[in-house]
Protein backbone atom coordinates (compact mmCIF):
# COMPACT_ATOMS: atom_id res chain seq x y z
CA UNK A 1 0.00 0.00 0.00
CA UNK A 2 2.14 3.09 -1.35
CA UNK A 3 1.67 6.28 -0.18
CA UNK A 4 -1.31 9.04 -2.00
CA UNK A 5 0.00 10.85 -4.65
CA UNK A 6 -2.06 13.83 -3.58
CA UNK A 7 -3.53 15.72 -0.69
CA UNK A 8 -4.22 18.93 -0.03
CA UNK A 9 -3.49 18.81 3.24
CA UNK A 10 -0.17 17.80 2.66
CA UNK A 11 0.40 20.54 0.14
CA UNK A 12 -0.01 23.10 2.95
CA UNK A 13 2.17 21.40 5.28
CA UNK A 14 4.98 22.00 2.54
CA UNK A 15 3.74 25.20 1.78
CA UNK A 16 4.48 25.74 5.45
CA UNK A 17 7.28 24.55 5.47
CA UNK A 18 8.65 26.93 2.45
CA UNK A 19 9.63 29.67 4.81
CA UNK A 20 9.93 32.87 3.51
CA UNK A 21 13.49 34.36 3.72
CA UNK A 22 13.18 37.93 4.91
CA UNK A 23 16.79 38.57 5.31
CA UNK A 24 20.42 37.18 5.53
CA UNK A 25 19.99 34.65 8.79
CA UNK A 26 16.23 35.52 8.93
CA UNK A 27 12.95 33.75 8.30
CA UNK A 28 9.42 33.87 8.27
CA UNK A 29 7.02 30.89 9.18
CA UNK A 30 3.20 30.91 9.02
CA UNK A 31 0.75 28.66 10.44
CA UNK A 32 -2.49 26.40 9.36
CA UNK A 33 -6.01 26.38 11.25
CA UNK A 34 -6.00 23.32 12.57
CA UNK A 35 -8.88 24.19 15.49
CA UNK A 36 -6.04 24.36 17.96
CA UNK A 37 -5.32 27.38 20.20
CA UNK A 38 -1.68 27.03 20.36
CA UNK A 39 0.82 26.01 17.20
CA UNK A 40 1.69 22.52 17.23
CA UNK A 41 4.85 21.71 18.28
CA UNK A 42 5.99 19.82 15.35
CA UNK A 43 5.05 22.51 13.04
CA UNK A 44 8.00 24.55 15.04
CA UNK A 45 10.26 21.90 15.09
CA UNK A 46 10.20 21.10 11.51
CA UNK A 47 10.18 25.06 10.35
CA UNK A 48 13.02 25.41 12.65
CA UNK A 49 14.93 23.02 10.98
CA UNK A 50 14.34 24.14 7.55
CA UNK A 51 15.34 27.90 8.32
CA UNK A 52 18.56 26.00 10.15
CA UNK A 53 18.94 23.83 6.70
CA UNK A 54 19.07 27.19 4.65
CA UNK A 55 21.94 28.08 6.39
CA UNK A 56 24.03 25.09 5.86
CA UNK A 57 26.19 24.46 3.41
CA UNK A 58 24.43 21.66 0.49
CA UNK A 59 27.08 18.93 1.10
CA UNK A 60 25.74 18.26 4.78
CA UNK A 61 22.81 17.15 6.24
CA UNK A 62 21.03 17.28 9.38
CA UNK A 63 21.95 14.47 12.15
CA UNK A 64 20.82 15.71 15.62
CA UNK A 65 18.53 18.12 16.97
CA UNK A 66 17.97 19.75 20.52
CA UNK A 67 14.97 21.39 21.18
CA UNK A 68 12.48 23.39 23.95
CA UNK A 69 9.59 24.92 24.12
CA UNK A 70 9.37 27.80 25.66
CA UNK A 71 5.94 29.04 25.58
CA UNK A 72 2.59 28.56 23.22
CA UNK A 73 2.99 29.31 19.76
CA UNK A 74 0.13 31.73 18.45
CA UNK A 75 -1.43 30.63 14.89
CA UNK A 76 -2.77 33.67 14.52
CA UNK A 77 0.74 35.47 13.73
CA UNK A 78 3.49 34.77 11.94
CA UNK A 79 6.66 33.17 13.60
CA UNK A 80 10.49 35.24 12.72
CA UNK A 81 13.06 32.11 12.86
CA UNK A 82 16.70 33.83 13.59
CA UNK A 83 19.63 31.11 12.63
CA UNK A 84 22.84 31.97 14.62
CA UNK A 85 25.85 30.06 12.31
CA UNK A 86 27.81 28.58 15.67
CA UNK A 87 30.26 26.51 13.94
CA UNK A 88 31.27 25.60 10.22
CA UNK A 89 33.97 22.60 10.79
CA UNK A 90 35.54 20.26 9.01
CA UNK A 91 33.18 17.53 8.82
CA UNK A 92 30.52 19.00 11.15
CA UNK A 93 28.24 22.16 10.87
CA UNK A 94 26.19 23.58 14.04
CA UNK A 95 23.31 26.04 13.70
CA UNK A 96 21.15 27.77 16.53
CA UNK A 97 17.85 28.48 15.84
CA UNK A 98 15.53 30.96 17.87
CA UNK A 99 11.85 31.34 17.23
CA UNK A 100 9.95 34.58 18.19
CA UNK A 101 6.52 35.55 18.37
CA UNK A 102 5.15 38.86 19.81
CA UNK A 103 9.02 39.94 20.69
CA UNK A 104 9.77 36.96 22.86
CA UNK A 105 10.96 33.46 21.97
CA UNK A 106 8.45 30.94 22.08
CA UNK A 107 11.22 27.75 20.91
CA UNK A 108 15.07 27.37 20.79
CA UNK A 109 17.05 24.55 18.92
CA UNK A 110 20.21 23.65 17.81
CA UNK A 111 20.92 21.13 14.95
CA UNK A 112 23.73 19.62 13.80
CA UNK A 113 25.02 18.74 10.31
CA UNK A 114 27.92 16.36 8.55
CA UNK A 115 28.90 15.65 5.86
CA UNK A 116 28.20 12.04 4.16
CA UNK A 117 30.89 9.33 4.83
CA UNK A 118 30.91 5.62 5.76
CA UNK A 119 31.60 4.39 8.99
CA UNK A 120 30.37 1.41 11.01
CA UNK A 121 26.76 0.58 10.67
CA UNK A 122 24.43 -1.46 12.91
CA UNK A 123 20.78 -1.19 13.91
CA UNK A 124 18.18 -2.38 16.19
CA UNK A 125 15.59 -4.90 14.89
CA UNK A 126 12.11 -3.67 13.88
CA UNK A 127 9.70 -5.44 16.55
CA UNK A 128 7.14 -7.63 15.05
CA UNK A 129 4.21 -5.92 14.53
CA UNK A 130 0.46 -6.23 12.41
CA UNK A 131 1.01 -4.49 9.39
CA UNK A 132 -1.30 -1.19 8.34
CA UNK A 133 -2.86 -2.82 5.95
CA UNK A 134 -4.63 -5.01 8.60
CA UNK A 135 -5.48 -2.34 10.81
CA UNK A 136 -8.39 -0.32 11.33
CA UNK A 137 -8.17 3.13 9.09
CA UNK A 138 -8.56 6.51 10.18
CA UNK A 139 -12.34 7.03 8.09
CA UNK A 140 -13.44 3.58 10.73
CA UNK A 141 -11.69 5.56 13.97
CA UNK A 142 -13.43 8.52 13.42
CA UNK A 143 -16.66 6.66 12.88
CA UNK A 144 -16.18 4.42 15.85
CA UNK A 145 -14.07 6.58 18.70
CA UNK A 146 -15.07 10.53 17.57
CA UNK A 147 -18.59 11.07 18.69
CA UNK A 148 -17.94 11.48 22.54
CA UNK A 149 -14.68 13.29 22.04
CA UNK A 150 -13.97 16.84 22.87
CA UNK A 151 -15.44 19.18 20.13
CA UNK A 152 -12.02 20.32 19.71
CA UNK A 153 -10.21 16.73 19.41
CA UNK A 154 -13.41 16.25 16.63
CA UNK A 155 -12.54 19.15 14.50
CA UNK A 156 -8.82 18.37 14.40
CA UNK A 157 -9.51 14.56 13.78
CA UNK A 158 -12.45 15.18 11.40
CA UNK A 159 -10.54 17.85 9.15
CA UNK A 160 -7.99 16.51 6.17
CA UNK A 161 -4.59 15.73 7.67
CA UNK A 162 -0.81 15.73 6.23
CA UNK A 163 -0.13 12.50 8.49
CA UNK A 164 -2.24 9.36 8.56
CA UNK A 165 -1.81 7.03 11.64
CA UNK A 166 -3.01 3.49 12.48
CA UNK A 167 -2.35 2.23 16.11
CA UNK A 168 -1.44 -1.18 16.05
CA UNK A 169 -3.91 -1.07 19.39
CA UNK A 170 -6.54 0.59 20.24
CA UNK A 171 -7.17 0.12 24.05
CA UNK A 172 -6.33 3.32 25.45
CA UNK A 173 -8.62 5.07 23.32
CA UNK A 174 -11.92 3.00 24.46
CA UNK A 175 -10.79 1.89 28.33
CA UNK A 176 -9.01 3.82 31.36
CA UNK A 177 -6.77 0.39 31.38
CA UNK A 178 -3.65 0.67 33.10
CA UNK A 179 -1.23 -0.41 30.19
CA UNK A 180 2.44 -0.71 29.45
CA UNK A 181 3.82 2.41 28.16
CA UNK A 182 4.52 1.33 25.12
CA UNK A 183 2.74 1.73 21.63
CA UNK A 184 3.86 0.81 17.90
CA UNK A 185 2.02 3.14 15.61
CA UNK A 186 2.18 2.97 12.28
CA UNK A 187 2.46 6.78 10.11
CA UNK A 188 2.60 8.28 6.53
CA UNK A 189 2.22 11.23 4.58
CA UNK A 190 -1.52 11.91 3.19
CA UNK A 191 0.54 13.29 0.07
CA UNK A 192 3.75 13.31 -1.81
CA UNK A 193 6.41 14.38 -0.44
CA UNK A 194 9.68 16.83 -2.45
CA UNK A 195 12.38 14.78 -3.66
CA UNK A 196 14.10 16.89 -1.46
CA UNK A 197 16.42 16.01 1.38
CA UNK A 198 15.24 18.89 3.01
CA UNK A 199 12.04 18.73 3.29
CA UNK A 200 12.38 14.87 4.12
CA UNK A 201 14.24 15.72 7.49
CA UNK A 202 11.40 18.19 8.33
CA UNK A 203 8.29 16.30 7.23
CA UNK A 204 9.94 13.19 9.71
CA UNK A 205 10.74 16.21 12.34
CA UNK A 206 7.37 17.41 11.94
CA UNK A 207 5.36 13.98 12.42
CA UNK A 208 7.98 12.49 15.10
CA UNK A 209 5.79 14.96 17.64
CA UNK A 210 2.34 13.25 17.02
CA UNK A 211 1.39 10.51 19.60
CA UNK A 212 4.90 10.78 21.53
CA UNK A 213 3.68 12.21 25.17
CA UNK A 214 0.46 9.92 25.07
CA UNK A 215 2.35 7.02 25.75
CA UNK A 216 3.51 8.48 28.78
CA UNK A 217 -0.57 8.33 30.31
CA UNK A 218 -0.98 4.83 29.42
CA UNK A 219 0.52 3.16 32.87
CA UNK A 220 -2.02 6.06 33.96
CA UNK A 221 -5.46 4.88 32.25
CA UNK A 222 -5.18 8.27 31.16
CA UNK A 223 -5.13 10.00 27.82
CA UNK A 224 -3.53 13.20 26.43
CA UNK A 225 -7.73 13.71 24.90
CA UNK A 226 -9.00 13.42 28.90
CA UNK A 227 -10.41 17.05 29.25
CA UNK A 228 -8.55 16.96 32.76
CA UNK A 229 -5.17 16.46 32.03
CA UNK A 230 -2.84 19.40 30.79
CA UNK A 231 -0.17 18.19 28.43
CA UNK A 232 2.10 20.35 26.25
CA UNK A 233 5.62 19.25 24.85
CA UNK A 234 8.70 20.49 26.95
CA UNK A 235 11.95 19.70 25.28
CA UNK A 236 12.47 17.03 21.92
CA UNK A 237 15.70 15.42 20.27
CA UNK A 238 15.68 13.57 17.50
CA UNK A 239 18.51 11.54 15.64
CA UNK A 240 18.60 11.26 11.73
CA UNK A 241 20.22 7.87 10.97
CA UNK A 242 19.53 6.99 7.60
CA UNK A 243 17.92 9.20 4.52
CA UNK A 244 14.18 8.10 4.12
CA UNK A 245 11.82 9.23 1.28
CA UNK A 246 9.15 9.04 3.06
CA UNK A 247 7.08 7.11 0.20
CA UNK A 248 5.68 4.71 2.52
CA UNK A 249 4.16 3.91 5.83
CA UNK A 250 6.40 4.32 8.41
CA UNK A 251 6.36 2.33 11.92
CA UNK A 252 6.76 4.90 15.07
CA UNK A 253 7.65 2.08 18.26
CA UNK A 254 7.29 4.68 21.47
CA UNK A 255 7.73 3.86 25.19
CA UNK A 256 7.83 5.74 28.44
CA UNK A 257 10.65 4.66 31.12
CA UNK A 258 9.42 7.15 33.68
CA UNK A 259 7.09 9.87 34.72
CA UNK A 260 7.24 12.02 37.70
CA UNK A 261 7.06 15.36 39.10
CA UNK A 262 4.40 16.27 36.47
CA UNK A 263 6.46 15.36 33.70
CA UNK A 264 6.61 12.30 31.34
CA UNK A 265 9.70 10.90 29.90
CA UNK A 266 9.39 9.26 26.28
CA UNK A 267 11.30 7.48 23.87
CA UNK A 268 10.89 6.68 19.67
CA UNK A 269 12.11 4.53 17.05
CA UNK A 270 10.88 5.67 13.25
CA UNK A 271 11.51 2.21 11.03
CA UNK A 272 10.65 1.99 6.82
CA UNK A 273 8.51 -1.01 6.14
CA UNK A 274 11.46 -2.82 5.07
CA UNK A 275 12.87 -2.88 8.95
CA UNK A 276 15.64 0.22 8.28
CA UNK A 277 16.09 2.79 11.18
CA UNK A 278 15.93 5.99 10.18
CA UNK A 279 15.45 7.76 12.96
CA UNK A 280 15.48 8.06 16.83
CA UNK A 281 13.29 10.70 19.27
CA UNK A 282 13.41 11.41 22.96
CA UNK A 283 11.01 13.95 24.43
CA UNK A 284 9.87 15.20 27.86
CA UNK A 285 6.57 16.72 28.45
CA UNK A 286 4.00 18.35 30.99
CA UNK A 287 1.27 15.71 32.38
CA UNK A 288 -0.81 17.13 34.81
CA UNK A 289 -4.09 17.31 36.09
CA UNK A 290 -5.60 20.52 35.60
CA UNK A 291 -6.04 23.05 38.90
CA UNK A 292 -9.63 23.35 38.51
CA UNK A 293 -10.15 19.69 38.70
Amino acid sequence: MSQPSHSAAMDQLIRTLDLEKIEENLFRGMSPDVGWQRVFGGQVIAQALMAAQRCVPSDRFVHSLHAYFLRPGDPQVPILYEVERIRDGASFTTRRVMAIQHGRPIFSMSASFQVEEPGYDHQLAMPDVKGPESLIGEKEFKEAFLASAPAAIRKYWGSERPIEIRPVSLVHYVSKEKLDPQADIWVRTTGAVPDDRHFQAAVLAYLSDMTLLDTSLYAHGRSIFDTDIQAASIDHAMWFHRPCKLDEWLLYTQDSPSASGARGMTRGSLYTRSGLLVASVAQEGLIRKKAND
